[in-house]
């Protein structure tokens, strides 16, 4: 089997597993997503070089907590909790966007690593189970359509980039990003956010075109923050386990970026509607 014909199949198994697991049920979306964790800090573990057994214990118990238990708490210590997560997800996120753009460091200490598992894996997965929640309860499509614009994103700036990109976004980290592409990606991003309003979920198209330019945004610098990992570690990919596309977290590395910040825009929107 040729290597482009891997990569359709196992991109095809991919999507397929993440809409209908997401659209079943909530179960099978915690199920997937809690699974998808696993690997992804086992992923990073094995790029910055660090012991998986205590990220694995962490990530399980603290997952399986938001998911399972949330009857356990009355709604205004909910919030509480949720509000510290996302404070948390958000300063190691800056974090990571420090790594990115001002440290010229090649090697990360001991503590930074148990920070960027716990904030940058660990966190953000949590926060990407409480995002279909929206204000009539639990709604499947609000994920499916951020993964939506993920891939418009995505697709859209590789064409657009290979088209007609002169000009290099981040040389250093991934030579084949430009300006060009981010700027396409950004664009179609929006037609998407606008088309999905209309057509699929329904709701303000305002929010359906600012949620586009937020997610377009932060799933390049999730991209290259991964890159950054990745070049440090000198590997190509962080695991093997999608032929022709790396690992869970080679794929899963815009979401878990974007996650924070959609989930504070839509905290945002919550209280000042």
């Amino acid at each position: 089997m040729n290597e482009s014909l891997k990569r359709l199949l196992s991109g095809v198994v991919y999507v397929a597993l993440l809409l209908i697991a997401t659209s079943y049920s909530l179960a099978s979306f915690y199920i997937l997503f809690g699974v998808f964790m696993l690997i992804a800090i086992y992923e990073f573990c094995q790029l910055v070089k660090l012991n998986v057994i205590l990220p694995l214990l962490f990530g399980a118990s603290t997952y399986t907590l938001a998911t399972y238990s949330k009857k356990q708490y009355l709604p205004d210590s909910d919030h509480i909790n949720d509000g510290l997560l996302l404070l948390a997800t958000l300063f190691v996120s800056v974090k990571c966007l420090h790594l990115l753009f001002i440290s010229k460091k090649e090697k990360i200490d001991k503590l930074s690593k148990y920070i960027y598992v716990i904030g940058y894996v660990i966190f953000p997965f949590i926060l990407i189970s409480k995002i279909p929640f929206g204000k009539y309860g639990h709604n499947p499509q609000i994920i499916i359509s951020i993964f939506i614009l993920i891939w418009t994103n995505d697709t859209f700036a590789y064409i657009v980039g290979k088209s007609i990109g002169k000009h290099k976004l981040f040389e250093k980290i991934s030579p084949k990003k430009t300006i060009e592409g981010f700027i396409g990606g950004i664009v179609f991003s929006v037609i998407a956010g606008i088309l999905i309003s209309k057509y699929y979920i329904g709701g303000s198209i305002l929010i359906w075109t600012i949620s586009p330019v937020i997610i377009s945004i932060f799933s390049t610098l999730g991209d290259l923050i991964e890159s950054k990992f990745k070049r440090i570690a000198a590997v190509k990919d962080s695991g093997k386990i999608m032929p022709g596309h790396g690992g869970i977290l080679d794929r899963l590395d815009s979401i878990i970026f974007v996650a924070p910040f959609v989930y504070l825009f839509y905290q945002i929107l919550y209280y000042v509607s």
